[in-house]
């Protein structure tokens, strides 16, 4: 019998809507629906916007606040914390109401905020559905964990042991939500190669949907020395493109449609925040190196992801072209981390039929 899902996003930077839109490609694909929500909408008029620019400012333009607001409310510690408990109180309503309306067979948070909203509604027995959290982030900071929720889905095993030992929830691993078209060929791959030309390998330095972190034209600047072409990926932020558009030797683009397909033709990801386009780049086959991560989640996510094995953590500029140089060669290095992180996509029974057999439970 085909299910019915409710998935809970947030329109923060593209990650988790990307995730989500993934999620429910599959869902609807094996037979089910699924209806997707921006959770920030479901906070009162004003609230969801506001909260979605403060992070954007603090993020690109107040590193350090930023920093110190992720210490405080999201790293695990013991003791009296802050949490997101009165902001996740002012969307029980509206969920509630929809879930009245839509009659889900269960809830599906891909953002912690959302996790948070399940959690705290299950936990009183508010919500009758049973809800399974998608964590995008192999930083499972404690914003994504409560004890009402029923089910967690991560990254990894390894992940998911942790959430287990933190939560005591039933936290399985399903591996990375990407879309199919970077596991196989990318047909782009032509034409970016083309454009870019192959007198040397390329390097594409990512900033992310938002364009946020620090030093851009500096760390383009030395790769592009280290004899890569250096290209920077810009996301949404027009005035950092323009910004790096004038730095000789180096070509920075806005959004890119054909990410496959320029992922095909470059070697080596310079990766800041551990998050889906890092993840798209193991799908892809293409090494990744994490280098000045942003605040707070990206310092964790890009220590992890080292920790996993799946990426190098260059902690200074000359750690960075040495991995450059070690995993855009041909070779034993590139091969053995191209397929770890091909790895990362294999071995596991997948977020849908777990979410089907949740699912199951409230019918």
């Amino acid at each position: 019998m085909a299910g019915r899902f409710l998935v809970l996003s947030a329109s923060m930077g593209a990650g988790h809507d990307a995730v989500a839109s993934e999620l429910i490609r599959r869902l609807r694909a094996a037979g089910d629906s699924a209806l997707l929500i921006d959770v920030l909408d479901l906070l009162p008029p004003g609230v969801g916007p506001g909260l979605r620019g403060f992070y954007r400012n603090a993020v690109r333009h107040a590193p350090a606040l930023y920093a110190g607001l992720y210490a405080a409310f999201f790293r695990t510690g013991g003791g009296p914390r802050p949490g997101s408990t009165p902001l996740a109180a002012l969307a029980e309503k509206r969920l509630l109401g929809l879930v009245e309306g839509e009659r889900p067979d269960a809830v599906v948070p891909v953002f912690h905020l959302a996790a948070q909203l399940t959690g705290r509604l299950r936990g009183r027995g508010a919500l009758g559905v049973p809800s399974g959290v998608l964590v995008t982030d192999f930083a499972v900071h404690r914003q994504w964990l409560h004890p009402g929720n029923d089910l967690y889905l991560c990254l990894t095993r390894r992940t998911a042991d942790e959430v287990h030992r933190m939560v005591g929830l039933p936290s399985v691993a399903c591996g990375p939500l990407v879309p199919e078209c970077f596991l196989g060929p990318a047909p782009g791959a032509g034409r970016w190669s083309r454009r870019l030309g192959d007198d040397v390998p390329t390097v594409l330095i990512s900033a992310g949907a938002w364009g946020a972190g620090t030093h851009f034209s500096r760390t383009a600047r030395l790769v592009a020395a280290a004899g890569y072409r250096a290209v920077v990926l810009c996301g949404r932020n027009e005035a950092l493109r323009r910004s790096l558009s004038r730095t000789p030797g180096v070509l920075a683009t806005g959004w890119v449609q054909d990410m496959p397909g320029l992922m095909a033709a470059s070697r080596v990801l310079v990766d800041n925040a551990a998050g889906q386009t890092a993840l798209e780049a193991l799908a892809a086959g293409l090494p990744v190196v994490g280098y000045r991560p942003i605040p707070g989640h990206g310092v964790q996510g890009v220590r992890l992801m080292a920790e996993h094995g799946l990426a190098r953590h260059a902690r200074d500029p000359w750690a960075l072209v040495r991995s450059l140089d070690a995993l855009s060669a041909p070779g034993p290095r590139r091969e053995a981390r191209v397929a770890a992180g091909k790895a990362l996509f294999t071995g596991h029974p997948g977020a849908v039929p777990t979410l089907e057999e949740l699912a199951a439970t409230a019918r």
